[in-house]
């Protein structure tokens, strides 16, 4: 049985990639700062008080990983903070996203890299807005500014990985209807993992390091 491992899996898109890989007979590691009852029903290992920001916390989900290999690891753990335009721009906001989008994540795969079985594979979770060459409406800073980050460190993530046979995939799972954006998005965290799934079991190390949107669609730097 494949052992799988989300962070920021207590709601969203994080706990539709935990019920969905449960499913599929997956056993989980469900990462998390909070527990949520949703969460604790999946039947997924949880472990709580985890703040992919702190050292502490990484080092802790880090020794309830043990010794045990992880065939998947999804970095799913990130943050939007609302109303960030040039007028007002929050700058503790922007170095807090960078902290948990960009770093977070980094911080969770260089911790867990020996951790990472022979042909696993890696996903983190970025964002469209995360493009330069996709940006048409401005805006959003430190969102913006912070998921680019992630993209460069999934690249370079990509190329020192391979050595060891895992591949790392980068992953916009689409204009998803969950707390962090007022569940004003396009559909719903379920269908959004179907098909960050379906990008994920497609990856081999022939296409590591690409950047796709959730549908299949390869996207633009």
């Amino acid at each position: 049985m494949s052992l799988a491992l989300v962070t920021g899996a207590n709601r969203g898109i994080g706990l539709a990639l935990v019920e969905a890989l449960r499913k599929r007979g997956s056993e989980v590691i469900a990462a998390c700062r909070t527990p949520s009852p949703a969460l604790a029903a999946s039947g997924a290992e949880v472990i709580d008080g985890i703040d992919v920001t702190d050292e502490e916390g990484v080092a802790k989900l880090s020794q309830a990983v043990g010794d045990r290999k992880l065939d998947l690891l999804i970095n799913n753990a990130g943050i939007l903070v609302w109303g960030d335009q040039l007028t007002n721009i929050d700058f503790d906001g922007v170095l807090k996203q960078f902290q948990v989008n960009a770093v977070g994540p980094l911080r969770v795969t260089a911790a867990l890299r020996t951790r990472l079985s022979k042909g696993a594979k890696v996903a983190l979770i970025t964002s469209r807005m995360g493009s330069i060459d996709d940006n048409g409406s401005g805006g959003a800073y430190g969102y913006r500014m912070s998921k680019v980050a992630l993209n460069m460190a999934g690249k370079s993530l990509a190329v020192d990985l391979k050595p060891a046979e895992v591949a790392v995939a980068i992953l916009h799972p689409g204009m998803v209807k969950t707390d962090m954006v007022g569940d004003h998005g396009q559909i719903e965290p379920a269908e959004a993992a179907k098909g960050l799934l379906a990008r994920i079991d497609e990856l081999t190390l022939e296409k590591t390091g690409g950047f796709w949107h959730a549908n299949g669609q390869s996207l633009p730097w």
